[in-house]
C-alpha cells in the first residue's frame, strides 16, 4: 500500500512540475511602440483652468489651445471626458502642421453642486495623449430675498 501511495504522489508531483514549465515554441511578444512626449510635441494653454465660481444650472466654456512646437504635424485623433457633465467641441481628425495652434472647446452643464475638478483626455497621433482638468464651484442664489431686519433699523433711529 506505501509502494501505491508514493508511486501516485511521484507521478502527481512530476504532472505538477511539468506543468509549470514555460514552453518553448510560445510566439514571440510583441512590442507596442512607445508613445511620444506629449509635451515635447505640443504646448498647451489652459491645461488647467480654474472657472472660479459658477451659478448652478448655469452652462460654461472654455477654450484649450495646443501649439505644434514639432517639425512633424500632429492629428487631434479624439477628446474623451470623464462624465457627462462635459461636452467637447472639436473637429476630429484636425492636423495642427509645426508652428500652428489647434483648439478645443471644453463645455460644463454647471449642474454639479459645490466644488467640482473635472478630467478629460485629448489623443493625438503616434499614442500621444494629455490630461487636461478644470475646475470651480458652482453656488445656488436664494429663492427669495432675504427678509427685512426691523432690529437693525431700531437701532439707527434711536430704538423707536
Amino acid at each position: 500500500m506505501k509502494k501505491i501511495a508514493l508511486f501516485t504522489f511521484i507521478a502527481l508531483f512530476s504532472i505538477a512540475v511539468n506543468a509549470q514549465q514555460q514552453k518553448t515554441n510560445a510566439p514571440a511578444e510583441t512590442t507596442k511602440p512607445q508613445p511620444k512626449d506629449v509635451n515635447k510635441v505640443l504646448e498647451f494653454k489652459n491645461a488647467e483652468y480654474n472657472f472660479g465660481k459658477i451659478p448652478f444650472g448655469k452652462p460654461a466654456d472654455y477654450e484649450l489651445s495646443f501649439k505644434n512646437v514639432s517639425n512633424d504635424t500632429v492629428t487631434l485623433v479624439r477628446v474623451q471626458v470623464s462624465c457627462g457633465c462635459t461636452s467637447p467641441k472639436y473637429k476630429e481628425g484636425q492636423k495642427i502642421a509645426p508652428g500652428e495652434t489647434g483648439h478645443i472647446t471644453l463645455g460644463f452643464n454647471g449642474s454639479t453642486n459645490g466644488v467640482f475638478t473635472k478630467f478629460v483626455t485629448v489623443f493625438f497621433n503616434d499614442n500621444m495623449s494629455k490630461q487636461v482638468l478644470f475646475k470651480g464651484e458652482t453656488y445656488q442664489t436664494p429663492d427669495t430675498s432675504a427678509p427685512a431686519n426691523g432690529g437693525v433699523q431700531k437701532m439707527k433711529t434711536g430704538g423707536k
